[in-house]
């Protein structure tokens, strides 16, 4: 019952398409907590919206460790699926989840204990703002630990065929979310005003509901969660495969935060705080474009190591060919409309003209790139789920290495802040261009 036999054997356009719709609630749900918190935020200032700009990066680099050892648990638990081994999975995820757990309050303790040097000296983040980044970061590390097994639970669904139920559970936590950001953020009743710390508590709790609901499912309806009691020499196996394929995934998308920290630090040293609050809030604008695209790509890698499982190499080669033709042709469209309504789109956001200003002039530049940023991802997704793990991590990590943090270097020697969205601009393009041509090489010698 937890594997889904449409992702090996029914027809692939379909079935791809069925799963990004299935999925399309929970992709909107992903964009949706950062645009929400972001709504409701700019309602308190442009420094509260610089706060939280500055903040975007860290979260970003937490969430993409969690999102690598997720990855070491969806990959083989994928592959596992698909050749049918079903108990041995619910071992291995069991095995993932109390990983997880350990590496996840680690970091909540760590990161409460670093945020001045973090922010201070690595994002020159002013005392003006630092205010507003403590309140929200305290809270967010501490509760961190909901992201990760939100995360992970949320993947694992979807990994055994119940994208349909994940896309419910994550549009419910937007709900709540939603819900919860006012009362925390402006206060109600018994409830006092917290402002951007509001915002964090909100999100800690959504996600928190949300383990609640897909771990039951996962455990009562699917038995993919197995007893924890395991002998730890099982445990430990476990971890080496998850590690296997989650360490190179790890290193690889830490490189994306980080050169988002590289960029933010670039964007405050040429352009100031309102440059820092105007690219923040459009690059959570910037999020929306991949709602379908992100909602395809969600099903791309289970769907991909069920059918390296099942060694049907046709099927993935079928996979590749329309995945990257439909993420390119969504995104292009998705550029045109950023760059028509670019003025219209940033009033929802800000009322400060320079803020508007530079948002407009971001969205006009970086939109005509993020085809390739979708397709270059999907290249991973291709490499891992035929078992390059290391050659996804090395594809991965060569837009921030090779072309977006040099460029983005030379842009600042320059003292150009357009500069820097157009390094941005050419480094999605040259990665999208590397992504198609692994995934075409990796298929192509399957057999």
């Amino acid at each position: 019952m937890a594997r889904n036999t449409a992702y090996t054997d029914g027809p692939i356009g379909s079935v791809m398409l069925k799963t990004a719709l299935s999925m399309l609630p929970g992709t909107l749900a992903i964009s949706g907590y950062n645009i929400v918190d972001t709504y409701f935020v700019s309602k308190l200032g442009t420094m509260p919206m610089a706060a939280m700009g500055f903040t975007f990066p860290v979260v970003m680099l937490v969430s993409c460790l969690f999102r690598g050892i997720d990855n070491g648990i969806m990959t083989p638990t994928a592959q596992l699926l698909g050749g049918g081994r079903v108990p041995k999975a619910a071992r291995l995820i069991s095995s993932g989840i109390i990983l997880l757990t350990i590496i996840s309050l680690s970091v909540g303790v760590i990161g409460s204990l670093t945020i001045d040097p973090v922010f201070r000296n690595l994002l020159k983040a002013d005392e003006v703002v630092m205010k507003d980044i403590r309140a929200y970061m305290v809270i967010w590390y501490m509760g961190s630990f909901t992201a990760s097994l939100s995360m992970a639970a949320n993947a694992l669904l979807v990994t055994s065929g119940e994208s349909r139920l994940a896309g419910i559970f994550m549009l419910g936590g937007l709900l709540l979310n939603v819900i919860l950001d006012p009362i925390f953020i402006f206060g109600f009743g018994f409830i006092p005003a917290m402002g951007v710390a509001g915002a964090a508590l909100a999100t800690v709790v959504a996600q928190a509901v949300g383990v609640i609901a897909t771990a039951s499912i996962l455990h009562f309806k699917l038995r993919l969660i197995a007893p924890f009691n395991m002998p730890f020499a099982i445990i430990s196996g476990h971890w080496q495969t998850i590690l296997r394929y989650g360490i190179p995934a790890t290193c690889a998308m830490l490189l994306i935060p980080l050169g988002s920290m590289a960029v933010t630090r670039a964007v405050a040293e040429v352009g100031g705080e309102v440059a820092v609050a105007a690219t923040a809030a459009a690059t959570r604008i910037e999020v929306v474009a991949f709602v379908f695209p992100m909602s395809l790509g969600m099903a791309l890698l289970p769907m991909i190591g069920q059918n390296y499982g099942a060694k049907a190499w046709d099927r993935i080669n079928q996979c590749r060919r329309f995945a990257l033709r439909f993420a390119g042709a969504v995104l292009l469209i998705m550029a045109v409309i950023f760059t028509t309504f670019a003025p219209q789109i940033s009033t929802l956001f800000s009322k400060d003209p320079k803020v508007l200003e530079i948002m407009v002039r971001y969205l006009r530049i970086v939109s005509w790139g993020l085809a390739g940023v979708e397709i270059h991802r999907f290249g991973g997704f291709f490499l891992n789920g035929c078992a390059r793990p290391l050659g996804a991590a090395l594809l991965n990590g060569s837009r921030v290495v090779v072309f977006l943090v040099p460029l983005t270097f030379v842009a600042v020697a320059m003292n150009w802040l357009d500069g820097i969205f157009y390094a941005r601009l050419v480094s999605d393009i040259c990665a999208g261009i590397a992504g198609w041509i692994c995934a075409r090489l990796v298929t192509r010698n399957l057999q």
